[in-house]
């Protein structure tokens, strides 16, 4: 808004100038008169000025204005262009982590069922407990990764929040929680 009023101020640059006067007092060379309808003066004046010859300062300045404007313009559509690109590219990771998750998933669930083979083996004798460690660490594993993913997935939310001009206080959840303790202390 404001490069759009700089080209305004730029044309109006092009007008003459127009100035209106006027003052009203009281003269005299006696105080005893200095009040009286005689010694009172007023005057109205006005002016008009137009620069006739300005070297190009003035279409150089209207020049300017406008390139500030287109400027401001596209730094504005750049900025609008940043703000999808970010929605956008949290949009993209969410979809990518949903998938990852769900792959992740299946992983633990089978690490969990060759663990279970694995200590059923050993109870059966026919494993050593070595490979049951060996499927409880493969498990614990997955496990590990499987949260690790909805830890990305939880901070990709954020952003995307964030991308989308919502704010996020990570403070807000435990002050919202502490009302309803509060009460419940207060009640017993």
């Amino acid at each position: 808004a404001q490069a759009n009023a700089n080209i305004g101020v730029a044309k109006a640059a092009y007008f003459p100038s127009l100035t209106l006067a006027a003052s009203a007092g009281y003269s005299s060379t006696s105080f005893a008169t200095l009040f009286d309808t005689p010694s009172r003066v007023w005057s109205l004046g006005a002016a008009l000025a137009e620069t006739l010859f300005d070297g190009g300062l003035r279409s150089a300045r209207t020049r300017q204005a406008v390139a500030a404007y287109d400027a401001a313009a596209a730094q504005y559509k750049q900025t609008v262009l940043n703000s999808f690109q970010q929605v956008e590219d949290n949009l993209a990771l969410l979809r990518v982590l949903q998938h990852e998750v769900t792959l992740q998933d299946q992983a633990v669930d089978a690490a969990r069922r060759a663990e279970k083979m694995a200590l059923a083996q050993y109870r059966g004798g026919t494993a050593t407990y070595l490979a049951v460690v060996t499927a409880q660490q493969l498990s614990l594993t997955n496990q590990r990764t499987a949260v690790q993913l909805r830890g990305r997935q939880l901070l990709a939310s954020v952003a995307l929040i964030t991308a989308t001009g919502g704010g996020w206080n990570a403070a807000a959840p435990l002050a919202n929680n502490k009302p309803a303790a509060a009460k419940a202390d207060s009640s017993s």
